[in-house]
């Protein structure tokens, strides 16, 4: 991801934003960061900015030329094909104000899905509002308040979006699952030593019980979450509530559960046990399955703005599924089984793989998909999301592999909304329980990450649906279906 902005102090954002993780980031060319001296297009011989304001009033103004003319020279670069043709579309363009809508997590989601973003800092009493509405797309806003200049609002947004970007943390899988999206509040941390100032570590998180110590911190998590921001409290126990009603048929509605467990659901609707939800990191929806009128219910209560957002809609009803489709005005249909691994305790794994990550004695090791192999797992798994967003997933860290003897012998990978999957062994290396030992590896580890593990199989899809049954998982007895463009 490129970031270009616009300042008259490039000196202040280059000093900043060079340091620590998102140094690092640059230096290894996970982002970009180029900092746009407006001044340099002044044709003034002072290279002066500024001006007085038409009708008077306290302060000086930014031109519009400079600034104009230093957008055009990012969106002229970033905005040509390699071959040298335009694109009509203009660069995406954030214009720092307290008079911008609130910068917030999902804000910082949007804009890290683009290539090159564009931040223009402004100075003095503002900019001449005809340069702004000829380049911004986005007005945001870091707080109701006034400051200097839009620098430090502008790395705050940085920072915020590059964290996104795969690669960055070095942690993709971590980043999806990150406790602010769950509507609350980090759980108090702490570290040696064990008492300083005659205050303890609380007793539980000396116990090595992971359970335990789960437990404690969603209590806490919950606490603090009450205590000071009771608007994201509201929204934590709206989704509680949602999560109550759809447990009542666990299985069939195991994929929003999940979404709410690993704080990853925005709430569209509640409406007469009538839910939709919007998975805030794949923008997938997710509709219920309790009502014989959900066909009719599921537009009612959603602005006409969010029904034009959805791409890809997950409904439970087998027998409204035609209508819903030609209501969301979506095509493609694929009809699955949810599969749920409802046990606590991990799959066996002696026979399949060693835990330590040395080989069997045929030469077996499960762990990251490595880089070289990319290629390799492009051409063999099949997606119906198409070849891009298997990329995305490669580039998300989101596959894991089989190795025999150093050789990519099969892969398996969580999908963006969640749900184990994508997984493909090699002919050659077919037969040979590799399919089963990839799947107990992702299955052994969501549990460690306190995740109920699950996945969706294709009706026709046989030899996996074996695989789910050879390894405990319960079927829904209704399928799902997924509708995209």
């Amino acid at each position: 991801m490129n970031f270009h902005i616009l300042t008259l102090f490039p000196e202040m954002i280059d000093e900043a934003m060079n340091k620590s993780i998102i140094g690092r980031a640059i230096e290894n060319n996970t982002i970009s960061l180029e900092t746009v001296n407006i001044r340099d297009f002044s044709t003034n011989k002072h290279k002066k900015v500024d001006d007085y304001t038409y009708g008077g009033g306290a302060g000086m103004l930014m031109q519009a030329q400079p600034v104009y003319d230093a957008w055009m020279s990012v969106n002229e670069k970033v905005s040509s094909n390699s071959d040298g043709n335009s694109k009509s579309q203009k660069v995406r363009t954030i214009y720092v104000t307290p008079q911008g809508t609130p910068f917030n997590q999902n804000m910082a989601k949007d804009f890290s899905k683009e290539e090159n973003l564009v931040i223009i800092c402004g100075h003095y009493e503002g900019i001449d509002e005809r340069v702004l509405e000829e380049t911004v797309t986005d007005y945001v806003s870091i707080g109701d308040y006034v400051l200097t200049g839009g620098e430090l609002a502008a790395m705050i947004i940085v920072d915020a979006v590059s964290r996104l970007v795969p690669g960055v943390l070095h942690n993709d899988i971590s980043a999806e699952t990150e406790s602010f999206h769950n509507n609350l509040l980090e759980y108090p941390q702490y570290s040696r030593p064990k008492v300083w100032m005659e205050k303890e570590v609380p007793q539980v998180l000396l116990t090595g019980d992971s359970k335990k110590i789960a437990e404690w911190r969603l209590q806490e998590s919950v606490k603090r979450t009450k205590e000071r921001r009771m608007d994201l409290y509201e929204k934590y126990e709206e989704l509680q509530k949602c999560k109550a009603v759809m447990l009542k048929q666990k299985l069939i509605h195991i994929d929003m559960i999940e979404l709410i467990n690993r704080g990853r659901a925005e709430l569209i609707y509640l409406k007469d046990n009538e839910i939709l939800l919007k998975d805030l990191l794949s923008d997938v929806y997710f509709h219920t399955d309790l009502s014989d009128e959900a066909h009719e219910k599921i537009l009612e209560g959603m602005p006409e703005y969010e029904l034009d957002k959805i791409k890809c809609l997950v409904i439970h009803q087998n027998e409204n599924v035609g209508k819903i489709q030609k209501l969301i005005r979506l095509n493609d249909v694929v009809e699955c089984y949810q599969a749920v691994y409802t046990l606590k305790e991990k799959l066996a794994v002696s026979s399949l793989y060693n835990v330590d990550n040395s080989p069997t004695k045929d030469g077996l090791v499960i762990k990251p998909v490595e880089l070289s192999d990319y290629e390799k797992v492009k051409s063999n798994y099949k997606s119906y999301d198409g070849i891009e967003y298997v990329e995305r997933r490669l580039s998300e860290g989101a596959f894991t592999g089989a190795y025999v003897n150093g050789k990519l012998a099969g892969f398996i990978g969580r999908h963006g909304e969640g749900s184990i999957g994508m997984l493909c062994v090699l002919p050659e290396y077919r037969n040979k329980k590799i399919a089963m030992a990839l799947e107990t590896y992702l299955i052994n580890k969501e549990l460690e990450e306190g995740m109920i593990p699950y996945g969706q199989v294709c009706l026709d899809n046989v030899p996996s649906l074996n695989l789910q049954k050879k390894l405990g998982l319960y079927m829904s007895k209704k399928s799902i279906f997924w509708l995209s463009e």
